[in-house]
């Protein structure tokens, strides 16, 4: 059966499956430069815009995020809307067609979608020991049903993203794990860097992670000892970053601060909730070809371990002698 067949069934199946399905909850996910700031997950850096008018947004974002107990991506179902994929079989290293859908709250697939980024939906894929990232652009298959070529490295857990806003609707980000059958072992967190070298390219970071506050993230791209400055929009701006905590994979606040330089420097603003440890995937455009830099970054005192030596209590039964 070829593709076009095969998601042909895929739509009819929906009708039975989605038919009398609902999903509930809410969500937070990245926006555009002309959307609300405060309502994303993942963001990107466009061109134009005041720091004073970023420093809003962080204020603003502040106040959202406290009103909010869950970050965004935790939950496969959030405000009525459903992301369910129609896949099961991934095989580690081979390329995939990964159809996928999202049920809106009248239970039927969503087909109205809204332009975020040049893109009516972006889909995330990272590996649960967070190696491993992919940001992929599906195509729609028609009666809502999305489709995407997905090839996972290895075998082992990974968390998918779908990132969105539904006509009218607010801005949303549906996560779903995704087992890829196979012996494996989780890897250790890559370490805590300020430097990230990709394909030739050198990128800084600069600025630390405050739970409960916003925090300003400056990023410099250089390339050959010399700084970048002639970078290449990519999805309607010139970087786009990803902010997940390591412990669970929550989808995280991060706003840009709009600039109409091309490089080398690209600032966003990021607000965690908790200590611990992040890992940042920053997007970037240059001769032509994106490239992702990825940092990890600890966000405030990590917690002490305590003693495990046995303290003897006031009464005295501390003392195993007796």
């Amino acid at each position: 059966m070829n593709a076009a067949a095969k998601l042909g069934s895929y739509v009819l199946g929906l009708a039975v499956v989605f038919g009398g399905a609902l999903g509930v909850g809410k969500a937070v996910g990245p926006v555009a430069a002309a959307a609300p700031a405060e309502d994303h997950a993942a963001m990107t850096a466009a061109p134009s815009a005041s720091p004073s008018q970023s420093a809003e947004h962080g204020e603003h974002a502040t106040t959202q995020q406290a009103e909010s107990d869950t970050p965004g991506g935790l939950q496969v179902s959030e405000n009525g809307y459903t992301l369910t994929t129609l896949t099961e079989t991934i095989n580690p290293g081979e390329a995939t067609e990964f159809p996928f859908t999202v049920t809106g709250p009248d239970g039927k697939p969503v087909t109205g979608y809204e332009v975020e980024h040049d893109k009516k939906l972006h889909f995330i894929v990272v590996s649960r020991d967070l190696g491993s990232f992919q940001h992929l652009h599906p195509a729609e298959a028609g009666g809502g049903v999305w489709s995407v070529d997905l090839t996972l490295p290895e075998a082992g857990t990974y968390r998918a993203f779908a990132d969105f806003v539904p006509t009218g609707g607010q801005a949303l980000t549906l996560g779903t794990d995704l087992t890829v059958a196979g012996e494996f072992e989780p890897k250790a967190l890559p370490k805590i860097s300020r430097t990230a070298e990709v394909d030739g390219y050198t990128v800084t970071l600069d600025g630390d992670l405050t739970p409960g506050q916003s925090s300003k993230l400056s990023l410099k791209i250089s390339k050959d000892g010399e700084p970048v400055t002639d970078l290449q929009p990519y999805l309607g701006a010139y970087g786009h970053l990803v902010a997940l905590r390591a412990r669970d994979l929550a989808y995280l606040h991060v706003h840009p601060e709009e600039s109409e330089k091309a490089g080398p420097e690209i600032v966003f603003y990021a607000e965690v909730p908790s200590t611990g440890d992040y890992r940042l995937f920053l997007d970037f455009q240059h001769d032509g070809k994106v490239r992702t830099a990825d940092f990890t970054v600890g966000a405030g005192e990590r917690p002490a371990i305590p003693d495990a030596t046995p303290t003897p209590s006031a009464s005295g039964h501390g003392d195993h002698s007796h």
